[in-house]
């Protein structure tokens, strides 16, 4: 059950699954792909994306390719992990374009960043003059990514 309310069933696992794989795929093809009509394709793709199942369309893009060669994972602890601290690194975090993801995990860290850049310089900036100037940061820790084995953002449905 997804938390829209809305009960996935088997024809919506497969469109999902379809859709994960090829976001540029016509309805036809997909309808082809799941074995259903074109019609009622639409009206399923429809619901799941009402219902915020399905919740945009994206390109995924290189980062090397696109100039972007450093590539790191960023735990951080806070100074304090009250509510008030937490909205306000992550108001911050949202505005900055080199975090592409931000996690809250349990554990040693209290948020784990994704966080691209062009290259060493670019992240020492970005870590002098955005991380730790933060009131809310305690500690930064920095894991420099040597090589991406698998990425992907397809949910096993």
């Amino acid at each position: 059950m997804a938390k829209s309310g809305m009960t996935l069933n088997d024809a919506d696992r497969a469109l999902l699954r379809e859709i994960q794989h090829d976001g540029r795929m016509t309805n036809q093809a997909l309808a082809e792909a799941t074995a259903m009509s074109a019609s009622a394709c639409w009206r399923r793709v429809q619901a799941l994306e009402e219902s915020g199942i399905i919740t945009g369309y994206t390109a995924r893009v290189d980062p090397r390719q696109a100039g972007l060669e450093f590539n790191a994972l960023v735990q951080i602890v806070l100074s304090r992990a009250v509510p008030d601290a937490v909205m306000a690194f992550s108001a911050a975090v949202a505005t900055r374009p080199e975090v592409l993801q931000c996690l809250s995990t349990t554990g040693t860290a209290d948020m784990v960043l994704r966080v691209v850049a062009a290259d060493i310089e670019a992240y020492n900036r970005f870590l002098r003059e955005f991380l730790h100037a933060r009131p809310e940061v305690a500690s930064v820790n920095t894991s420099v990514v040597l090589d991406v084995l698998k990425d992907s953002y397809e949910l096993p449905l």
